[in-house]
């Protein structure tokens, strides 16, 4: 069965890890622009060895290094003029990682990470409003055209610059997860966006979720606020809930997660518990945590 097949079934679908901490706990630097997004052009094979990695873990989804592709951010980078060869090139990589495990897409689906993040996370530094409209558009229909399965939509986290994303997605006619990322309110322990913690994460969902996804995922979001913020979606949306969150760390210039495997294994019991049926990881997640779960949802069916 593929991913959809499978929450149709109430099964659970093991999405991948973080890639770029993981491609930065192997050496590949990161840009301040645009984050994981030049590794394609810079570190090919390094790309493809972290989607091997997750595959062989056990992950049903592999997300492509699109994350930080957006024409903005290469363009900040100083490589706009290969925008459409890194991205097509990322979809092509994660290809072959699949291809060479001897999966299928049946076996393995391929998102397209799409994000509308401003370069260097400036918000002062966000295109107007039509052109980056056009510039997600226009990143969206490369990504179908080179192949992949989903359009996975991550850290959306405000309420004008995320519609223009979502809208994007889902001008593509393939499944469109919506990615919410969302931290605790220091103040009262409501939930604020991630990085906008100016904004309310319930008048963000209010603004996403009537667009008409097909998944919702908690993702990039930090353990603690990961409950809550799945609460507050089944209030809203009756369909499939992911999670796959930000990991604590214990040296974030290694990007070394401070939670165990079998730790994230307990925290993912939880989130099953309330219902999520996609799980995986973002930032600091490894294969070693993606395979402890595998480990542990086949112990889980054997029983049953």
């Amino acid at each position: 069965m593929n991913w959809s097949e499978k929450l149709s079934c109430d099964e659970v679908v093991l999405i991948d890890g973080g890639t770029g901490s993981e491609l930065k706990r192997h050496g590949v630097p990161m840009s301040p622009a645009a984050w994981s997004g030049l590794a394609v052009h810079t570190h090919p094979e390094a790309v493809r060895a972290v989607h091997t990695a997750y595959i062989h873990a056990g992950a049903e989804v592999i997300i492509a290094n699109t994350f930080g592709t957006a024409r903005s951010l290469l363009q900040a980078a100083g490589i706009g003029n290969e925008f459409e060869r890194i991205n097509c090139r990322a979809v092509e990589l994660a290809s072959e990682a699949r291809d060479a495990a001897g999966k299928s897409a049946v076996d393995v689906a391929i998102g397209g990470s799409l994000s509308n993040l401003p370069p260097n996370m400036d918000r002062g530094k966000y295109p107007p409003a039509e052109l980056e409209s056009a510039d997600l558009k226009e990143l969206a229909e490369i990504l179908v055209n080179a192949g992949v399965d989903i359009i996975a939509l991550e850290m959306l986290q405000d309420t004008h610059h995320a519609p223009r994303a979502m809208a994007a997605a889902l001008t593509t006619g393939l499944p469109g997860w919506l990615g919410v990322s969302a931290r605790l309110r220091e103040a009262d322990h409501g939930l604020v966006g991630f990085n906008y913690t100016d904004i309310d994460f319930e008048d963000i969902l209010d603004a996403l979720i009537p667009m008409g996804p097909d998944v919702v995922n908690v993702m990039h979001t930090e353990i603690a606020a990961v409950a809550p913020a799945i609460s507050m979606i089944r209030k809203r949306w009756q369909g499939p809930i992911g999670v796959y969150p930000e990991m604590p760390y214990s040296t974030v210039p290694d990007w070394r997660t401070a939670l165990s495997p079998e730790e994230f294994v307990d925290e993912a019991k939880g989130w099953l518990r309330q219902g999520a049926r996609l799980i995986g990881g973002c930032c600091g997640t490894t294969p070693d945590h993606i395979a402890a779960l595998a480990q542990w949802l086949q112990s889980e069916r054997n029983e049953s």
